[in-house]
């Protein structure tokens, strides 16, 4: 199974983010985190943003949508060249419509779950995303502690996507470490959102280096 790490730039310095891109330049993707202070308490990047950090990045944009009525935005990041665009099913309206939108314009298509959501529903749909991503901390902030309850949700996931075959990227965001890294590929993740783990070493490279290795000792 291929491990991915994707370092959240919510962690960055965002004055020197060219710099701050460059330093992670072996990750997989970037995760970009879009918040609009409604669907959770904080305000981070917009579509100009995210288009400028587009121009500068050597790897591709892994976009995570935390806002309302992702119908109506989520496919103005798919436009700008976004890789993946991931949306929260407790915001869309249609997530199946949306998702094929998304597949549409080009970009892969993700749908999100907070901690409290349930995956079920969502485990008969599997064919219509290209990712999911279970929340591993309540979205909004970064630095928040891993919560372990969430396992049983990837290993549903897991199950259903190696049931089905299909190529369905599973990935963990939320208080991702060395250690807890371990946990989340036993579960079943393949795809891993680090902020503060990355940013926070004196060395990212390094550090990207050390959680793929970790979590590919412990992969499915």
């Amino acid at each position: 199974m291929t491990v991915r790490i994707n370092p959240s730039i919510l962690s960055a310095d965002f004055v020197n983010m060219e710099r701050d891109l460059g330093a992670i330049s072996d990750a997989d993707l970037v995760h970009v985190d879009v918040m609009d202070n409604h669907f959770v308490p904080n305000l981070t990047f917009g579509p100009q943003m995210v288009e400028r950090i587009q121009q500068v990045s050597t790897i591709p944009l892994d976009v995570h949508l935390m806002i309302d009525d992702p119908d109506r935005w989520a496919p103005g990041y798919a436009e700008l060249g976004a890789y993946s665009v991931t949306f929260h099913a407790e915001a869309a309206s249609d997530s199946v419509a949306l998702a094929r939108r998304l597949r549409e314009i080009g970009a892969r298509a993700g749908i999100a779950l907070k901690p409290g959501t349930r995956v079920e529903p969502y485990l008969e749909l599997l064919h219509e995303f290209d990712q999911v991503l279970v929340m591993t901390v309540e979205p909004g902030f970064g630095g928040q502690s891993f919560i372990h309850e969430t396992m049983p949700k990837l290993e549903l996931l897991r199950g259903a996507v190696s049931k089905s075959g299909l190529d369905v990227w599973l990935q963990v965001d939320g208080g991702v470490t060395e250690q807890t890294i371990t946990v989340a590929a036993e579960a079943g993740a393949d795809t891993f959102v680090a902020g503060s783990s990355v940013f926070g070493a004196g060395d990212p490279a390094a550090q990207i280096a050390a959680l793929r290795a970790a979590a590919t000792t412990h992969a499915h």
